[in-house]
């Protein structure tokens, strides 16, 4: 499996990811488009955010922070959480157990 043979998937708008699933996670390479949004939601999924590229506002638990290149975010199960591209973005997620809803 190469990442430049993955055609993306439009998840939500402006999220474009690249997905690779085993029976156990899910690995997302995201391209987000500046000012895309994700709505406060949480799930039952434990979740790794990675920062690549660019400046993403996210809030996690109530507390809002800006992260860059380099930073990664754990999300704890059922946690609520939102974020917001400042920049285009290069983020990648990994989920645990698969996002069923993403195959």
């Amino acid at each position: 499996m190469n990442l430049a043979t993955i055609a993306p998937k439009e998840i939500m708008p402006g999220y474009h990811g690249k997905l690779v699933h085993t029976n156990n996670m899910t690995l997302v390479f995201w391209n987000v488009e500046k000012d895309a949004v994700v709505p406060e939601h949480h799930h039952v999924h434990e979740q790794i955010m990675h920062v690549i590229e660019g400046k993403f506002e996210f809030t996690l638990d109530g507390k809002t922070r800006i992260y860059g290149a380099g930073d990664i975010v754990p999300i704890a199960s059922n946690l609520p959480h939102s974020g917001k591209a400042i920049t285009p973005c290069r983020l990648m997620d990994v989920f645990s157990p698969a996002r069923e809803e993403y195959r």
